[in-house]
């Protein structure tokens, strides 16, 4: 997916975002026997490939629909998520919803909003924080459901690991090797139209929040007003 992300790019200044999410539809590489999108989404959660490295057991979550015109891409679920099943309802999912001013229903509604984390699982507790998503989710999965989302206008990719992921083959923008989140942040406009990265919205990062406070003056404005375009197309 990291490839063909990284072609489409090259002529986003020529196409439209709908066209551009046409494109990567019809460019994908079909290596795998191709599946209804329901059946995959049954497939990825009954996934068992990481449990026996997860604290809690593996419990994928992951929600999308082939309508779908904004895709969230985050890191991994926390506890939180882990025990109710539904991605983002936390602390966390309450900011970002208020970034992108979506109401949970319209957040929530997957013909509109594919919510897809680098890792399906919850990882398991590090010394600050929540360990890194399992680096093996993305590469057995992200494919082939992207696969199934051609309406796809706009990416937010939430995080140091989604926009590692994706990123940093873009040839738009050559990415120097140990970017921070906030270079990439600052460099938004480089990455379009499909995608947008962001920083993490967990209550961890106010003191990041406090201190780059154009990130809401300035950032925030454009990132609402191209939701709304994406949503209303």
């Amino acid at each position: 997916m990291k490839r063909l992300f990284t072609v489409a790019s090259r002529f986003c200044g020529l196409i439209t975002t709908r066209s551009l999410g046409c494109m990567i539809h019809t460019m994908v590489t079909n290596t795998y026997t191709d599946i209804p999108l329901l059946d995959l989404l049954a497939e990825i959660r009954a996934c068992r490939h990481c449990e026996p490295t997860l604290p809690l057991g593996a419990n994928p979550v992951v929600r999308a629909d082939v309508g779908a015109s904004i895709a969230i891409i985050g890191q991994a679920p926390g506890t939180k998520v882990h025990a109710t099943g539904i991605p983002w309802d936390d602390a966390s999912g309450s900011r970002l919803r208020q970034w992108l001013q979506l109401s949970p229903e319209q957040f929530y509604d997957e013909s509109q909003v594919a919510l897809v984390p680098m890792g399906f699982c919850y990882p398991g507790r590090g010394k600050s924080g929540d360990l890194p998503p399992s680096p093996g989710c993305a590469p057995l999965w992200h494919e082939r459901l992207f696969k199934h989302l051609p309406q796809l206008e706009l990416v937010l990719l939430v995080g140091t690991y989604a926009q590692q992921y994706y990123l940093a083959q873009t040839p738009v923008a050559e990415l120097v090797e140990n970017e921070t989140l906030t270079a990439r942040v600052q460099r938004w406009r480089e990455f379009g139209p499909l995608y947008f990265p962001l920083p993490h919205p967990s209550p961890r990062n106010n003191l990041w929040l406090r201190r780059n406070p154009w990130f809401e003056t300035e950032v925030l404005p454009v990132l609402q007003h191209r939701v709304a375009s994406a949503l209303r197309d």
